[in-house]
């Protein structure tokens, strides 16, 4: 047989036809395939957890943009996508005042409490002075006393001494004065910050009102994210409060109080409702999620030291 007869007898080779290339890539694939299982298996509690709070979402979504015949029916994906439910709520008398009635009082709220509660919780931390331990405690009693307690009393005094019922005022000009819950997230926070930063600060010719501003605050930014998240997030869910407050005047009811009014007044447009709900919702899961970072961080250190 010559060498030419040869050549034209033996197959054409092809990259990556192979019989052992072919092999190793299906080998690849069952691993990945087991590693995949392998995965799911490990964290089928935590997908489960996460399947149990989205989809609640996912249904109040999905229900938003379903027509009135639709809404709550066995048939739970949308016939046609109604996305001019969205704006049918935007367009509801009142509904516009409400949010600009949350974001002042949750805006607000928010931002004297800090301003309130910082300083408070510095002294606690890093003073030394008689009866400190006594504030602490009162700070933490005040922290145990349920709000119940004292709403009628709080009530005759906004309404009858100072005349401010039918407002949102007698929620937010409290917030000027400090919160227990606050107080004590950042003073345990503050523990943890080495006295040497302070001191060195007081050497420098810093005063006890510059060294919290220039040297404290910069360095309790997780701590303070907290407290406003956590603040923000009560006063923009707050219901009880504007119920007894602002309930006389429509003007300045809040969305949490105002979304009853409106439920009452849609209770069978189930499609409406939903897309209500979740415009309340969507400015406090946005916010959750762009600092949840400096949150988790400040809630997390917390507590550490003292």
């Amino acid at each position: 047989m010559t060498l030419s007869t040869t050549l034209t007898e033996a197959p054409a080779h092809k990259p990556g036809t192979s019989r052992s290339g072919g092999t190793r890539s299906a080998a690849h694939r069952a691993a990945r395939r087991r590693a995949a299982l392998n995965w799911v298996a490990v964290h089928s509690l935590a997908i489960a957890a996460t399947l149990f709070f989205l989809l609640p979402f996912v249904f109040a979504f999905l229900t938003s943009v379903m027509t009135d015949n639709q809404a709550l029916t066995t048939d739970y994906w949308p016939t046609s996508w109604e996305w001019g439910n969205y704006s049918k709520v935007w367009e509801t008398p009142g509904f516009l005042t409400w949010w600009r009635n949350t974001l002042l009082y949750a805006g607000l709220g928010t931002v004297l409490t800090v301003v309130s509660s910082l300083p408070v919780a510095y002294a606690l931390a890093k003073f030394r002075f008689r009866g400190r331990n006594l504030a602490l405690m009162a700070v933490i009693a005040m922290m145990m006393l349920p709000p119940q307690v004292t709403v009628i009393p709080m009530y005759l005094f906004w309404s009858k001494q100072m005349g401010l019922s039918g407002s949102l005022w007698p929620l937010i000009i409290p917030m000027a004065f400090g919160d227990a819950f606050s107080i004590f997230l950042l003073r345990q926070f503050l523990m943890t910050i080495p006295k040497e930063y302070i001191e060195a600060a007081r050497i420098d010719g810093c005063g006890d009102l510059r060294t919290l501003v220039r040297v404290v605050l910069p360095m309790a930014k997780p701590a303070i994210a907290a407290v406003a998240l956590f603040q923000f997030f009560y006063a923009w869910n707050d219901y009880f409060g504007p119920q007894i407050y602002a309930s006389e005047n429509p003007a300045a009811w809040t969305l949490s109080y105002g979304l009853e009014s409106f439920k009452g007044a849609h209770h069978t447009n189930w499609n409406l409702t939903m897309a209500a709900t979740l415009l309340v919702m969507a400015p406090v899961i946005i916010l959750f999620f762009f600092a949840q970072k400096a949150f988790i961080e400040g809630v997390t250190l917390t507590g550490v030291k003292g």
